[in-house]
């Protein structure tokens, strides 16, 4: 019997966790979920105006997406929900959703994340200092929390490799 995975793609703002979550919810045929679009709307007005989130402004967001992985965990459903996750504590609420999470971490250098961030269009977060805000807060995943990948690969190829990952353990 397979087991359905709940898996994170977790990283600061500009990394790809949309764009390679959805990759990797399609190549598993599994659901993919933005936590963007769980983000209270005084959040998403704080970050259009360059003001970066505190702990207190993440809470409920990331308790509801704790609450999506406790809810395909109960459904036994795969589920692949992107989501910045920048603090171990983040994570850690995030697996009282699935203490099984799987986690992607999508690293980047600043400027390649920079770069991207200029070339995206219609999205709420906006600029450097906020990039700056989340490298700061970022607490990267040690080895056996997550499996870390380098955004300078293709999106296509970091789906590959996780899935390699997947097939391994």
């Amino acid at each position: 019997m397979t087991v359905a995975k709940r898996i994170l793609v977790m990283g600061v703002s500009g990394c790809g966790k949309s764009h390679v979550g959805r990759l990797l919810a399609d190549r598993l045929g599994i659901d993919f979920v933005d936590g963007d679009d769980y983000h209270a709307p005084a959040s998403v007005a704080k970050m259009a105006r360059g003001v970066p989130l505190d702990d207190e402004d993440r809470r409920e967001w990331l308790e509801t997406i704790a609450a999506h992985f406790a809810d395909y965990r109960r459904r036994d459903a795969g589920v692949v929900i992107g989501c910045s996750a920048l603090k171990r504590r983040y994570r850690d609420t995030l697996r009282r959703g699935d203490p099984a999470l799987g986690i992607l971490f999508l690293s980047g250098s600043r400027d390649c994340l920079l770069q991207r961030l200029a070339d995206r269009e219609g999205h709420f977060f906006k600029g450097e200092s906020m990039l700056d805000s989340q490298l700061a807060a970022l607490e990267p995943p040690v080895p056996d929390e997550a499996v870390t990948l380098d955004i300078a690969q293709p999106p296509e190829a970091l789906v590959e490799s996780y899935l390699r990952h997947l097939a391994a353990s």
